[in-house]
């Protein structure tokens, strides 16, 4: 090969039509104008219209497919609207990525004060992940092909003070996942996203108590600390903050969103079944 040759990789996202939740910001804002980059048609939902107003403003003003609903994973119903509403746009849904979720980190002893947001965490990361499942499941099933990808997470793999709920609900996830793999073989892809901590999205912000964060840093949490104050100042060393050191410390949600992208950048016939995506250099032990 010379230096003059060329080689594009294959593009299996292009004509895809790709629903996903929890659009209207983080990774799945991501995931929804990347794919949409690629050809892919894209389903914005999100309980926040506005949010997901911009995502779809802002595909279609770059000359992508895209259309948004408002929609609310905990609701049956409304997550078979938003199926129903894909295949009257588009035709079809090739892919879901069950996105949404939200992280409670709390201990036991902070029941009184995580009660409601425990509550509304099963709601959204388990019952929420099934709903986009068995919403559809039917049409993926008639269509003869389909990809259901479920966004979970390292916590998901151990139980860990502090993370009972939000471990519960990730380690069901997964579970849910292998399940409707084991059924689903040779008709529905079915992929386990786990991303490790990423402190530059607004999941923390659900966090209830954040000392709860000890179970999944151990004996690290005082670097951990360090690090943040450090990379809130812009004093980050500076191997820390590259991508290409192997002491890169955190990844951000742009690396998230292309894991899922190459994911689905899959012939129809490869399954990229389960995923950690992680620093090199991160403190998370699990």
């Amino acid at each position: 090969m010379t230096s003059t040759d060329t080689q594009t990789s294959p593009n299996f996202v292009t004509g895809k039509v790709i629903v996903v939740t929890g659009a209207g910001g983080g990774f799945g804002a991501l995931i929804c104008r990347m794919t949409a980059a690629l050809g892919a048609s894209v389903i914005a939902a999100d309980i926040d219209q506005a949010a997901i107003d911009t995502v779809v403003n802002e595909i279609t003003a770059a000359g992508g497919k895209a259309a948004g609903l408002r929609a609310d994973v905990t609701s049956r119903a409304e997550m078979s609207e938003l199926i129903a509403f894909a295949v009257a746009r588009f035709g079809a849904v090739d892919v879901i990525v069950n996105n949404a979720g939200t992280m409670p980190l709390a201990f036991y002893a902070d029941h009184a004060l995580a009660s409601e947001a425990w509550d509304r965490c099963i709601d959204i990361n388990l019952k929420g992940v099934l709903h986009g499942i068995t919403a559809s499941y039917d049409q993926m099933i008639t269509q003869g092909r389909g990809h259901v990808i479920n966004i979970s997470s390292i916590y998901g793999n151990f139980p860990n003070a502090g993370a009972a709920v939000y471990s519960a609900t990730k380690a069901a996830v997964n579970v849910l996942s292998e399940a409707l793999r084991v059924e689903s073989q040779g008709k529905i892809k079915v992929t386990i996203v786990k991303p490790t901590g990423v402190p530059s999205t607004n999941l923390g912000a659900s966090v209830v108590n954040p000392e709860a964060i000890i179970g999944i840093l151990g004996h690290r949490v005082a670097e951990f600390g360090e690090h943040i104050m450090q990379s809130m100042t812009g004093e980050l060393p500076e191997a820390l903050a590259d991508p290409n050191n192997i002491k890169y410390w955190s990844i951000v949600p742009e690396q998230i969103a292309e894991t899922v992208v190459h994911v689905i950048n899959q012939p129809w016939g490869v399954s990229i079944s389960d995923i950690t995506v992680r620093a090199s250099g991160e403190e998370y032990l699990l």
